[in-house]
């Protein structure tokens, strides 16, 4: 898709990944769209190049399934979290674990990294949000307030605040600034279901999927609700904004990817029957929608 009038989106490549072990629960691009990740109930994570489909790594280290992986946003680092109650660092060039992060008493369920790269959080189904610095690998700060396990998480573009999505139905919003030692945070209320993933814009809006099978769209600074989008049939499993914040796209727990027109709130555009689960959505840099998922 490009940056310009919305067209007709045509699938252009199709590439199977196929040498997993167990079932995929997560996948992510890098920032540059070159590298595919993925986190399989088999242990290991694995690294595809993506225009190929060729396999460039498949590390093991993890003691149990691995829930969840992202790239940090320089694409020097990425992390992966399980359940066994650990996240992992790792170098990209090297294809090397850098740290373990331990300090969850549950399975972990999201990682992100701030844009400068510098700082990781995390959450799971502990109901623990942990803030860490990714160089040494210690914790900064712990914060408590969801009332059930903490599914998704994302940092502002400015890096002053965190969004976490909750099973508690809730997404709250953590003021990280200096000089808040206990970190306040305010709810965005609203979702009947599950939260199951959080997105910021390059401005500042946030976008919150959930099992309810709709999405919001948020101003977090006001708590207000900008738009609720409606059209899936089943959760919503991830969401991404394009570059130009014109559209929203957001993949189902299912066969069905949706863009959105962000302003009007209007459902643009519909690709269906590709994968038998859409894991993740990423726009490249100049504007290309990226999928990745499960197929039979």
């Amino acid at each position: 898709m490009n940056s310009g009038a919305p067209g007709k989106l045509a699938v252009g490549r199709v590439k199977y990944f196929g040498k997993h072990r167990g079932e995929v629960n997560s996948s992510a691009f890098s920032p540059n769209g070159q590298t595919l990740l993925t986190a399989s109930d088999d242990g290991c994570v694995y690294g595809w190049e993506t225009q190929s489909g060729r396999l460039l790594w498949k590390l093991g280290g993890h003691t149990g399934p691995v829930k969840f992986c992202r790239f940090s946003p320089d694409g020097r680092l990425f992390a992966s979290t399980s359940c066994d109650c650990t996240i992992r660092l790792w170098d990209v060039a090297r294809a090397k674990c850098l740290q373990v992060l331990k300090g969850h008493q549950r399975s972990v369920e999201t990682v992100s990294f701030s844009p400068d790269s510098r700082q990781l959080a995390s959450g799971g189904w502990d109901k623990r949000v942990m803030l860490w610095e990714v160089k040494s690998g210690q914790m900064l700060r712990l914060l408590l307030g969801h009332g059930d396990s903490v599914q998704s998480s994302d940092f502002s573009p400015s890096a002053d605040c965190l969004a976490t999505g909750s099973w508690d139905s809730t997404v709250r919003i953590w003021d990280l600034r200096a000089g808040t030692p206990k970190a306040f945070h305010h709810k965005l209320e609203g979702h009947s279901g599950n939260i199951s993933c959080v997105c910021y814009s390059a401005s500042g809006l946030l976008a919150s999927g959930s099992w309810d099978k709709t999405i919001r769209i948020w101003k977090p600074q006001t708590a207000n609700l900008l738009v609720q989008l409606k059209g899936h049939v089943t959760w919503v499993k991830s969401l991404a904004f394009s570059p130009n914040e014109l559209w929203l796209v957001s993949a189902g727990y299912s066969r069905m990817v949706k863009v959105w027109d962000c302003n009007t709130g209007k459902c643009i555009e519909t690709l269906k029957g590709i994968l038998d689960v859409a894991h993740s959505c990423a726009f490249t840099p100049d504007g290309k929608l990226l999928v990745s998922g499960a197929a039979d």
